[in-house]
């Protein structure tokens, strides 16, 4: 893997693969980059695709003290690092970075962002003591029961946890286990400010699944109105986590959408 710095001197590891023009994949909470394992040989086939490992997993580095602000840098760190315009792809929390970095950095094509955790007027409420439960489980060396109370508290569908625990990134997870906290805790803290983004002209496509948690279609609907250029894309049968479940249908998404950018038809 080759290494980006950010800005507060935090190393980012990226893997790349294929050719053609530069598409970059930022993955979300509690993975690294192989959660794109079941897509990367594809888009490889008509992309040059950097994907990163976020801080603290995978071989990139982290801080002493963490900061959601640092990850908003550390995407847009990776974007001027590569050489010129980038599209992307992200997925969740790393679509929270994203969204935020396309505020950093000017040669941002065109978006995909996935399910990006922005919390609006729906609540999302998680078991008392669940935080406390959680670390007890990492302290015991329990990383796996950890992950799997977490996503039962998040009402995953028992074939979409199969899926997870069959992909080749399971293991990936079990290993980013403890920096999920942080993350669901600064996800929580942040809030959408459609004003400032009202002179971002980057087009984006907003993907979610249709099976997904009812804050996630929020979210997207608050962002399609934040966003000057980008529409919705609804997921038929799918939930959080396509690309690992239905990653063909992922695939046929993201490369219609970004042919046309190349080919100059826009489909916003």
């Amino acid at each position: 893997m080759e290494q980006t710095t950010s800005v507060d001197g935090t190393i980012i590891a990226w893997e790349r693969n294929g050719s053609g023009p530069p598409l970059l994949l930022v993955h979300g909470t509690g993975v690294d980059h192989t959660y794109w394992d079941s897509i990367v040989p594809e888009l490889g086939q008509r992309f040059s695709v950097y994907a990163m490992d976020r801080r603290g997993r995978g071989r990139s580095g982290d801080s002493a003290r963490y900061s959601m602000q640092r990850e908003f840098e550390d995407v847009a760190a990776m974007i001027d690092s590569i050489p010129g315009p980038v599209d992307i792809v992200a997925h969740s929390y790393g679509a929270l970075c994203t969204l935020e970095a396309a505020l950093r950095a000017t040669r941002i094509r065109r978006m995909v962002l996935y399910e990006p955790p922005i919390y609006t007027t729906v609540k999302v409420s998680y078991p008392a003591g669940i935080l406390d439960r959680y670390h007890q489980y990492l302290s015991a060396g329990e990383p796996e029961k950890a992950l799997l109370m977490m996503y039962e508290a998040a009402r995953m569908p028992s074939d979409e946890l199969d899926a997870l625990r069959a992909h080749s990134s399971w293991g990936a997870r079990l290993s980013a286990a403890p920096t999920i906290p942080r993350e669901v805790i600064s996800a929580r803290q942040y809030a959408l400010e459609p004003e400032r983004f009202a002179g971002l002209r980057v087009p984006a496509l907003l993907l979610v699944g249709e099976e997904s948690l009812p804050f996630y279609k929020e979210a997207a609907e608050a962002l399609r109105t934040a966003l000057p250029r980008s529409r919705i894309s609804v997921l038929p049968g799918e939930g959080h986590d396509a690309a690992i479940t239905a990653p063909a249908l992922v695939l046929k998404e993201v490369i219609r959408f970004l042919a046309d950018a190349r080919n100059g038809i826009s489909s916003i």
